[in-house]
């Protein structure tokens, strides 16, 4: 395919993980279709590391609590104004794809096997052999099958996050002040929105105790964890351990991730935000959800996956009667030893 495209529209409105990464098919495309105008459709909560992209033109937010029908129909008004030569639907659920079949585009591009009856608004299906949710096929190859299939090379995946106010660098740099410059920093972030994402309280105190005193420890969440948090850092009063609970916002915490050495997490927006920063080593921690589907992928990161018979169940809920028995099958010990090996510890 020539390169001819003026006009392309990627949808992919939430969560703030598939956001990330469906970045790298943006990165592909503007590579390809470098005076291109490429804008994207994004949920409020998605959105941070969205707009203000520099990969992208224009970014259409719809506000997933109070935005309604009637901002619904005006950002749809504005998609159809543009004349889009190309739509592609990366979400492939019913509230994406209807904004395909209405945009008004030509080509209105999906990945087969979509969800909610979605493929019915593309004209162009793209056939791919491995299913939306195969366990074992990685989404941001998934979604790099549609730069394939507009002729875009890639030998990389490459992620381009929007650029740090100088404000919220030195706002980071305060919050950090207390960093020991000696000590390598390692940064904690324990919270996922799914139950059956999240590590126990007991793994994730085994690790502090290994940690304490030999490396800088910083504690990421939100304000909506506080029992999490208090359950996990209890007993830590006296310890050194920077508490940024609530205190950043999403491109802040990049910020954090870039200042330090390596993240520990499970499956969740703050694994794939370090990822995405490309700095620190990531260790990922799966349950419910498939390393081979969504954990960072390269030379610098690593993960764990539950050696439970039913993980990955890829559901929110466990419906095993041994509840969330596959969160016990991840020793601390692993994950200790590991910190020490990419660290250059010595045991």
């Amino acid at each position: 395919m020539k390169n001819r495209l003026t006009k392309i529209l990627i949808i992919r409105r939430s969560a703030l993980g598939d956001a990330i990464h469906t970045l790298p098919l943006a990165k592909a495309l503007r590579d390809k279709f470098q005076d291109a105008q490429i804008d994207w459709v994004v949920e409020d909560k998605a959105a941070q590391f969205i707009v203000g992209n520099p990969l992208l033109n224009n970014v259409y937010v719809l506000h997933k609590k109070t935005g309604g029908l009637k901002e619904f129909f005006f950002v749809l008004s504005k998609i159809r104004k543009e004349k889009y030569d190309i739509v592609i639907d990366t979400q492939q659920l019913l509230k994406s794809a209807v904004i395909m079949g209405l945009s008004g585009a030509k080509r209105r591009l999906a990945l087969s096997d979509g969800r909610e009856f979605s493929g019915i608004f593309a004209n162009e299906i793209i056939k791919t052999g491995r299913k939306q949710f195969d366990i074992s096929y990685h989404v941001v190859k998934r979604n790099l099958e549609i730069a394939k299939y507009l002729g875009a090379d890639f030998e990389n995946v490459d992620f381009v996050l929007p650029k740090v106010s100088s404000e919220n660098i030195s706002k980071v740099k305060e919050l950090l002040k207390d960093i020991n410059p000696d000590l390598k920093t390692v940064v904690i972030a324990p919270e996922t929105t799914w139950e059956n994402k999240h590590w126990t309280v007991e793994g994730w105190k085994e690790v502090l105790s290994e940690l304490v005193g030999k490396v800088n420890i910083v504690y990421t969440g939100t304000l909506n964890d506080k029992g999490l948090c208090e359950a996990i850092l209890s007993g830590f009063e006296d310890e050194n351990i920077i508490n940024l609970r609530g205190k950043t916002n999403l491109s802040e915490l990049a910020e954090v991730f870039k200042l330090s050495d390596l993240v520990i997490s499970p499956d969740s927006g703050s694994a794939h935000i370090a990822w995405a920063t490309g700095i620190p080593y990531v260790i990922t921690l799966f349950f419910a959800t498939s390393s081979k589907r969504t954990a960072p992928f390269g030379e610098k990161y690593f993960s764990f996956q539950s050696e439970a018979k039913c993980s990955p169940c890829m559901k929110k809920n466990c419906k095993n009667s041994e509840k969330n028995k596959c969160v016990l099958m991840i020793n601390s010990k692993n994950i200790v030893k590991l910190v020490n090996k990419l660290l250059q510890f010595e045991e």
